[in-house]
């Protein structure tokens, strides 16, 4: 009898310590010998090798998975070949992929009973979906969202883009990797008063 698996989606802002979850995870699966695959989009450039890293200190060792990167024939591929199929794969950083890989991550699950857990942002700067996570919240068979609070004790809604001076920037590409330096979380009511009024 074939295994059922699921899509998932765990979205927050940025600091929610989605990727800290998605690495615990790991550790969990590899603590009771359940195979797994940890992928990141190489558009999250912030590391010079394949790893995902958390803001917290820990990391692991991921497969790239480029704009081109076709996820559904790269799994069937490792299939075919003799490779045992993991019950679970973890992909970080989720929002940067096109929604065509979505779709074969959903493949995936339907076709080899793999489940997958995608970890991501739901917005961008301008709080606006990013195309991965749009296709996420319209296929994906869970949706989780992991919270986090604004210092003024309003939940996090805004990933906000800031300046050098700490300010907050409207306008610019979608796409614009950083930390803590680039970004802040925030809910709508601070980023209106720190002058987003877009938000």
């Amino acid at each position: 009898m074939q295994r059922i698996g699921k899509l998932y989606f765990r979205y927050g802002t940025m600091g929610s310590a989605k990727t800290a979850l998605l690495l615990t995870n790991a550790y969990n699966f590899e603590e009771r010998g359940i195979a797994y695959l940890c992928f990141k989009p190489v558009t999250d450039t912030r590391e010079a090798k394949n790893v995902i890293r958390s803001r917290i200190g820990i990391e692991r060792e991921c497969k790239w998975i480029y704009p081109e990167t076709d996820l559904y024939a790269t799994i069937s591929r490792m299939y075919d070949s003799g490779g045992m199929m993991p019950g679970w794969m973890l992909v970080d950083e989720a929002q940067f992929l096109t929604a065509r890989q979505v779709d074969e991550l959903a493949r995936v699950v339907d076709d080899f009973g793999c489940n997958v857990i995608c970890y991501g942002l739901r917005t961008d700067f301008q709080t606006k979906l990013f195309e991965g996570s749009r296709r996420l919240f319209e296929i994906a068979d869970s949706i989780e969202e992991v919270k986090s609070t604004c210092t003024c004790g309003r939940k996090t809604i805004v990933n906000a883009r800031i300046d050098m001076e700490g300010r907050i920037v409207t306008e610019g590409a979608q796409v614009e990797i950083g930390g803590n330096d680039r970004y802040v979380a925030i809910c709508r009511k601070c980023g209106r008063e720190r002058g987003g009024e877009k938000y």
